[in-house]
């Protein structure tokens, strides 16, 4: 109990019992002193709670997992009493989040303004909010809270690494008959125009139609016959196998000049998968191969081939928001979408299962003259049963790709140095060269 409510409390007390026994004047006043109080404390805690505007904003709105969130609250007084204490609480969802402080004086027509700073370390999608403000009158007597809806949201796209190198099988080198597949990305065969999307390059505007329409148009491409690169995550339910995680705490110093540790991941076989997916997909994105995306959680996710960075774009927000919510086994999702997929593209399954089926999946693969390779996770390391090894030697004995992945191991170095086996005949490599 605060001294004010002590105070109150013996005021109403003594006043009451004193007005009872004696018909002293000071024990009525007593009495009316502590109502007085009571409901002068009650409406200034409404009436000035009611007046309080807080406005929250960032630079960006997307970030990924590792970086420092910067989020600016402004707090506005805007009634003529002022607040002595008002508390405020970012209950944002946002593992991490920061930003709740204790403001002890905010006079009228005042305003406050603050920096929160959040280590992001979970990817998905956000609200920056809701904000929950309490409010107490300067006895302490009442506190008044009032909550404020989330007005932005905030997507934390994956992490990535910058992989030096790795090795690419393809099938089928570009030139033959136009694929008839519409494209943002230039090749030499136009297709028609389209209305101007955001992300749209702007060397793909097309000026006449857009002064005859009134509104700016784009060009759209037909795609040339180049080998594809599919990234394949398994997401069935069940699959996937996690251990308990504690984020890091980074210092004040460490938030606000960026001197971030080393990225550790969680301990999730899921969260591997998808980083994998992303820094993968981005490194063959670099070097101007269409990648594709198939993801099997419970709508089963496609993203169609493309190239350029604005497919990089749609990748990792795709990849933020999916979850091992799926129904399909590894192989049942192949079956469905292998047959979409030219002839002599390669196919990058993600997947932590090592049942026996997962040998009937590659076999399909082959037989549809596709060239697979498997990133094997080790469940056995994630605190999962299944182990790797044996399925391992199973799909090398097939003519398989396998890059193992244990949990702890640094995936920049690993993925950079991941050969091919000699049981594996090599189509192409894709070479490692500087970006321009």
């Amino acid at each position: 109990m605060t001294p004010g409510r002590i105070l109150a409390l013996v005021l109403l007390v003594v006043g009451g019992l004193g007005w009872l026994i004696g018909d002293d004047p000071i024990y009525r006043r007593m009495v009316y002193l502590a109502g007085l109080v009571g409901l002068t404390a009650l409406l200034w805690t409404r009436l000035s709670l009611s007046q309080v505007r807080v406005r929250r904003w960032a630079r960006f709105y997307k970030a990924q997992v590792g970086e420092v969130f910067e989020e600016r609250f402004e707090v506005e007084n805007k009634g003529r009493f002022p607040i002595f204490s008002l508390e405020v609480w970012n209950d944002s969802p946002l593992p991490g989040a920061a930003g709740s402080r204790l403001l002890t004086f905010l006079g009228p027509q005042r305003t406050i303004t603050y920096n929160a700073r959040t280590y992001l370390t979970q990817r998905g999608q956000f609200p920056l909010g809701p904000t929950r403000l309490v409010s107490s009158d300067p006895f302490g007597l009442f506190r008044s809270q009032r909550e404020l809806s989330a007005e932005a949201t905030l997507i934390v796209l994956p992490a990535l690494y910058s992989l030096t190198s790795f090795p690419f099988l393809a099938g089928q080198l570009p030139g033959g008959r136009v694929l008839r597949r519409r494209s943002s990305e230039v090749t030499p065969h136009a297709a028609g125009v389209r209305e101007y999307l955001p992300g749209d390059p702007l060397r793909s505007i097309h000026w006449p139609s857009s002064a005859r329409r009134a509104k700016l148009m784009v060009k759209e491409f037909e795609q040339d016959p180049l080998a594809e690169i599919w990234l394949v995550l398994d997401l069935q339910q069940g699959v996937h196998c996690a251990q308990p995680y504690v984020p890091p705490v980074l210092s004040e110093f460490e938030l606000l000049y960026g001197r971030l540790r080393r990225l550790v991941l969680p301990p999730s076989t899921l969260e591997y998968a998808v980083t994998i997916a992303a820094s993968l997909g981005r490194y063959f994105l670099q070097r101007k191969w269409p990648v594709g995306l198939v993801a099997g959680n419970r709508a089963v996710t496609v993203l169609p081939a493309e190239s350029g960075p604005r497919q990089q774009a749609r990748m990792l927000e795709m990849l933020a928001l999916l979850q091992a919510d799926g129904t399909l086994s590894l192989a049942a999702l192949l079956s469905t979408q292998a047959r979409y997929w030219k002839p002599g593209s390669s196919v990058i399954l993600i997947t932590p299962d090592a049942q026996p089926l997962l040998l009937q999946a590659v076999g399909e693969l082959q037989q549809r003259h596709l060239t697979p390779m498997a990133i094997l996770l080790d469940s056995a390391t994630f605190g999962g049963a299944a182990r790797a090894e044996e399925m391992e030697r199973s799909l090398v004995h097939n003519g398989v790709a396998v890059c193992r992945i244990r949990h702890g191991d640094d995936l920049e170095h690993v993925l950079s140095q991941f050969s091919l086996p000699r049981q594996v005949t090599v189509w192409s490599i894709l070479p490692s060269v500087p970006l321009t």
